[in-house]
């Protein structure tokens, strides 16, 4: 009989179930897996191994190569275990709907126990992949977010946990791969700072020796230092501050950013149709490589395929106030957009020209950033834009500033200490070429284009102003 104990593993077992699945020859293949479920029918055992976001049907039963006491021992590993397993891969007559590995089970004829879970764990697997509309109409469990954050370890084993972060893994690898081909170079920037880094008071102090730091709200004033220094196109991805005490479905104090910053001949819009266009290489290169991923989330949370056009479609910020006052909505022409009317102004944009990706421009300068260019041809405007995910922003971005005078006097105008920034102000005095970017939010990209309702569940271990742990 196996023992529990046991650590011996197969020299000849591949990294996957997959590779198994694909061959199934008459040949012995080893796997190493985690036990997600067992049924015990008598003289036989179901289990389903699962590796990653990928499982399959073992069936352990009494014969040549398996006793009872091996049945026995293989229906009371306790769920979420570790195992090494030994069998033969066999073709069945049904497809098994419950499984990844729909046409073939492994027929076990060893198992070891390499790892063993506790007997009870604090959630479900199987409850939590449960579409939540399913567990309300049948009284079946469902797991909160709570409950999932508190457990993230376990949470994070799911299928479409593991189909959400390989998707956003993705987005990073495709944002870097396609500013690469496009001659961007990548920097790292530094986090703890000297001043906030958009002024105001949504920043985290941090004791630094005898005096106080900041922890960066967005790498905005190194990148375009590296501008001034001749890099001409840069980005970088790392973690972004916000002490923003707001508990909202899409805000966190700490967040992945997917910064740009380049240098333009004639106009910022160069920089604009630049972001754009990565953005649509991201969604393009998603919805090509990573539609299992796609397929695996939407059955727990169902939605509608990204609809994006090409080219991007832009808007001036005025014609969107048009189209929400049309709607119903009173607005000022230079208050900033509230969270219900962006996706009002959504929903708008996707019924007339059906897409779920737009760029909205030429903000209103008092909402703005103290480094943002004015409008040279009306002062109340800038020369700033957002980027929109069904009805979200994503990206908020504009045309820095890089005249000394100019920069100097909007900073005092919003109040920043000029000492703190003498650095950043002094890096435009020895020429500096017009140039403009943005700052993506990785997790509401996933969010949003997964067409799920809580930024939570794109975070891996998320931050708010609620939680600190895990």
């Amino acid at each position: 009989m196996p023992s529990a104990n046991a650590s011996r593993r197969s020299q000849e077992k591949p990294r996957e179930i997959m590779d198994a699945a694909e061959d199934y020859a008459k040949e012995r293949y080893g796997v190493s897996s985690m036990i997600q479920s067992q049924e015990k029918p008598g003289k036989q055992c179901f289990l389903v191994l699962r590796q990653q976001q990928f499982n399959v049907q073992a069936l352990v039963a009494v014969g040549d190569h398996a006793s009872k006491q091996m049945v026995k021992f293989a229906a009371n590993i306790n769920k979420e275990s570790i195992v090494d397993v030994e069998g033969v891969v066999r073709k069945v007559n049904q497809k098994i709907g419950s499984c990844t590995q729909q046409d073939v089970e492994l027929h076990v004829q060893k198992i070891y126990v390499i790892s063993s879970a506790e007997p009870r764990l604090p959630l479900q697997l199987d409850d939590a992949v449960r579409p939540e509309v399913e567990g309300e109409e049948e009284g079946r469990a469902t797991v909160n977010q709570d409950t999932r954050l508190d457990n993230r370890v376990i949470d994070l084993r799911t299928s479409t946990s593991q189909a959400i972060f390989r998707l956003q893994s993705g987005i990073c690898h495709l944002f870097r791969e396609t500013l690469t081909n496009k001659g961007f170079v990548e920097i790292q920037t530094p986090k703890i700072i000297s001043a906030a880094s958009e002024g105001g008071a949504n920043v985290f102090t941090v004791s630094y020796f005898k005096n106080n730091a900041y922890l960066a709200q967005s790498p905005q004033l190194y990148k375009q230092m590296c501008i001034c220094a001749d890099f001409e196109k840069v980005f970088c991805i790392g973690p972004v501050f916000r002490a923003e005490d707001s508990n909202t479905h899409r805000h966190l104090t700490e967040f992945v950013g997917l910064d740009i910053e380049m240098a333009f001949n004639y106009h910022y819009h160069e920089v604009v149709e630049e972001i754009a266009d990565t953005l649509v290489q991201i969604f393009k290169g998603l919805q090509k490589r990573f539609q299992t991923e796609i397929q695996t989330v939407n059955k727990q949370f169902p939605c509608e395929p990204f609809k994006f056009l090409e080219p991007t479609l832009r808007l001036e910020y005025c014609e969107a106030l048009a189209m929400l006052r049309e709607a119903g909505i009173e607005m000022g022409d230079e208050e900033d957009l509230s969270t219900p009317n962006e996706k009002l102004l959504g929903r708008l944009v996707k019924e007339k020209y059906d897409t779920d990706f737009y760029i909205l421009d030429k903000y209103p300068l008092a909402v703005r950033p103290f480094y943002t260019m004015p409008d040279p041809r009306n002062p109340k405007q800038s020369n700033s834009y957002d980027m929109f995910m069904r009805g979200e922003e994503i990206l908020s971005g504009a045309q820095r500033i890089h005249d000394p005078q100019l920069v100097t006097e909007r900073a005092l105008h919003h109040g920043i200490d000029l000492e703190k920034i003498k650095a950043y102000i002094d890096s435009f005095r020895f020429g500096a070429p017009p140039h403009a970017g943005g700052g993506i939010g990785l997790e509401r990209v996933t969010m949003l284009f997964l067409g799920l309702h809580n930024v939570r569940q794109t975070s891996m271990f998320p931050r708010d102003p609620k939680r600190l742990t895990p």
